[in-house]
């Protein structure tokens, strides 16, 4: 289910996809989505008797909605003077509503572009203002990317895994992840992808202080390239 919405790709707790699905379950009614719609149009705030007039609903039930939206982090809300005046007898300060910066996605299964195009980008310009080689920088960053998501993760392996939407999965001593995170862009640039994958995850369970496990490659049908298993 897509509504237009991007996540931006955070070091965030394992509720904040069940916000996510939340914030978008909520659009799903029609009144709320016109008015979501008409607010986000708007190229300045609007208030609840603009909103009700412009689409023919009582003012009670927009700012019912309204507030919903805004409880859901879809939108923000401001007080402002309309009277353009200040000072005593200026008036109260209006509720007035505006687009959230908040950037929202569901995804199922879970993918992690944004974290994948960042490290594209970082590695390549790192490449062009060094003249190291773009593969060699993208492998460092991933793994001092995955050092620093594993160091704040106050959780095991397993749990960071999930939280990253690998989909964890005990075979035997190994852990395998039934979902790849870049599941679009591994097909289609196989090598590069599963190469800053495996780098991400070294730097994960070292950032983890996890020196009895190991990434290494392992593709298979259907899963990530990438396999957790003892250390040798």
């Amino acid at each position: 289910m897509a509504v237009g919405f991007t996540l931006v790709f955070v070091d965030h707790s394992k509720e904040a996809p069940d916000a996510d699905v939340s914030a978008i379950a909520s659009l799903d009614e029609p009144t709320r989505r016109r008015l979501y719609d008409h607010v986000a149009r708007q190229p300045g705030p609007v208030s609840r008797d603009e909103a009700a007039a412009a689409l023919g609903l009582p003012r009670p039930t927009a700012a019912f909605h309204l507030d919903r939206l805004a409880d859901e982090s879809l939108l923000d809300v401001i007080y402002e003077r309309r009277s353009g005046r200040a000072g005593p007898g200026a008036g109260r300060s209006a509720k007035l509503y505006r687009r959230s910066t908040k950037q929202v996605t569901v995804s199922l299964p879970e993918r992690q572009y944004e974290l994948a195009g960042r490290l594209l980008a970082q590695a390549m310009e790192e490449a062009e203002a060094t003249g190291e080689a773009v593969r060699a920088v993208l492998h460092r960053k991933a793994q001092e990317m995955g050092a620093q998501l594993g160091a704040r993760a106050g959780a095991g392996v397993f749990d960071l895994l999930e939280r990253y939407g690998f989909e964890p999965r005990h075979e035997g001593d190994a852990i395998i992840l039934a979902n790849c995170p870049f599941h679009a862009l591994a097909r289609e640039h196989t090598e590069t992808v599963c190469g800053m994958n495996l780098h991400l995850l070294r730097g994960a369970l070292g950032g983890l202080g996890e020196g009895g496990i190991e990434a290494r490659l392992a593709p298979e049908p259907g899963r990530c390239c990438v396999r957790l298993e003892p250390a040798a």
